[in-house]
């Protein structure tokens, strides 16, 4: 009898860890197709889409990865220090926080680039609020498009900015959407 409650036991407990690793791996639900990345610090986290890799940029972007099979499809992380004191709000609004971006980071004068602000939005998430901006940009060679989310926490301006050309951009805009809004703060 007790052989047989521990197979028992076995059998569960397999079962339960096949469940677990099909969850957590986004076999199912919302993650199905992504992968979570964490800092080192677990500071911070937020999906990726899976078939993606991370590259090490100097002197850039805090994190980037880009899809292996479009090169051009990005997504980044950039982290300013803007003061304790600072929340998102005090910034401005999303519209202008979105201009500000766009005019001092996406499209500055003499790059060449022209960006519209598509849609600029305001969301609250686990005590936070975001800003959801939408680009369309307008480069010598192509045109491309871009969501991204900016957010304060502890004194720095966290902008998270996914980007694929134009012609993509209607398969990649739901995806782009889960995965600036799976930013998150885990400490």
């Amino acid at each position: 009898m007790v052989g047989i409650f521990r197979h028992s036991i076995r059998l569960l407990s397999a079962f339960a860890l096949a469940v677990l690793l099909v969850a957590c791996s986004g076999g199912g639900g919302l993650s199905a197709g992504f992968n979570a990345f964490q800092s080192p610090d677990g500071r911070y986290g937020f999906l990726y889409p899976t078939g993606w890799t991370q590259v090490s940029v100097s002197g850039g972007p805090k994190v980037v990865f880009h899809d292996l099979i479009n090169s051009d499809e990005t997504l980044s992380l950039v982290i300013s220090e803007v003061g304790n004191d600072v929340d998102l709000e005090q910034l401005g609004s999303p519209e202008a926080v979105g201009e500000r971006l766009m005019n001092q980071v996406i499209a500055p004068e003499g790059t060449g680039r022209t960006v519209d602000l598509v849609e600029a939005r305001q969301r609250e998430e686990s005590n936070h609020i975001f800003y959801d901006l939408e680009y369309s940009l307008h480069l010598q060679d192509r045109d491309r498009h871009e969501l991204a989310t900016v957010v304060v926490d502890r004194g720095y301006l966290y902008t998270l900015a996914t980007s694929t050309n134009e012609i993509r951009w209607g398969k990649m805009e739901k995806i782009f959407e889960r995965v600036i809004t799976s930013f998150r703060f885990l400490i």
